[in-house]
């Protein structure tokens, strides 16, 4: 319902016709800028489109308003200790584990490493970035080794206490994987080609347009294969059903980032727009079906 396509492509087109949609950038801090500005201006032609459909497009586009934020979720509060941060990030692992996530992320990431295996004949290396304590990269990680597949799994944050959990986990189940601490704003440390595929899981909504387009901007260099980011469905459904999950262990922070995550996922033209800019070209595919949006950029 909040992905708001037919006013959605009606502003784009303007965007592109008045020429208000950049097409290159200077550096990053160029980047950051001209996609936060550019998605903003395209929620504003939205609402224009909006008002010339009227009736039922118009109330939509209100909705959408009154649900969307740029708060912060609680644990990415930068007084917030590390234990509690911690606390909040495996309650997170816990709801995706009863939710059963972890095995549809994985069956989405699977053929692009077959595909590399195929091409390249030899390990796979895969890097996943803002892992928090490791969830996926932890699950993808036992599938390969339960397939027998020439993988590597590199987790990432930014945060030591995520890094240590998940290290602890990987040693107590002797997996093919390792967590590093790593700014996913800044990758210059690691280098050109040095992995075969960039994921992010969960955490795409933490970033706002600009930030996001410049994380795509650089896996550009780190791999030549593909960036794929997964996150939940822009929709009233999770805007409600989000929180009320959350809300059954009872960690009334976590409830309310809950509910600050669904009000801030992305739409499909939003990844579209973001992508576009951080690549300067169309090449890769946004799959928004509820309750995922996966958006795949090829390099």
């Amino acid at each position: 319902m909040l992905q708001l396509k037919t006013a959605g492509f009606k502003a784009l087109g303007n965007l592109r016709s008045s020429r208000d949609f950049p097409t290159g950038w200077l550096d990053m801090d160029d980047l950051n800028l001209k996609a936060d500005n550019t998605v903003s201006r395209f929620l504003e032609e939205r609402f224009a489109a909006s008002q010339k459909l009227g009736g039922g497009f118009l109330a939509v586009e209100l909705l959408d308003r009154a649900v969307r934020t740029s708060d912060s979720e609680h644990m990415d509060r930068l007084n917030l200790p590390e234990s509690e941060r911690l606390e909040l990030v495996k309650a997170l692992d816990r709801q995706n584990i009863m939710m059963h996530l972890y095995p549809r992320y994985v069956d989405i990431l699977l053929p692009l490493i077959n595909e590399v295996a195929e091409h390249k004949k030899r390990e796979v290396r895969v890097l996943e970035l803002a892992s928090g304590a490791g969830g996926l990269a932890l699950a993808l990680a036992e599938e390969v080794r339960h397939n027998k597949m020439d993988v590597r799994i590199t987790g990432s944050d930014i945060v030591p206490a995520y890094i240590e959990q998940g290290n602890l986990q990987t040693t107590k189940n002797n997996l093919p994987l390792s967590f590093r601490l790593l700014n996913a704003f800044n990758l210059q440390e690691l280098d050109n080609g040095e992995f075969d595929l960039v994921v992010m899981s969960q955490s795409l909504h933490h970033f706002t347009p600009g930030q996001l387009a410049v994380i795509i901007a650089q896996c550009s260099r780190l791999t030549k294969t593909a960036f794929v980011g997964i996150d939940g469905y822009r929709s009233l459904l999770l805007t409600g059903g989000v929180p009320l999950i959350a809300s059954l262990q009872g960690i009334g922070s976590f409830t309310l980032d809950g509910l600050t995550s669904a009000r801030k996922f992305y739409s499909e033209l939003e990844l579209d727009i973001i992508a576009e800019l951080a690549t300067g070209k169309r090449n890769h595919t946004v799959s928004c079906s509820w309750p995922l949006s996966v958006l795949t950029v090829r390099f």
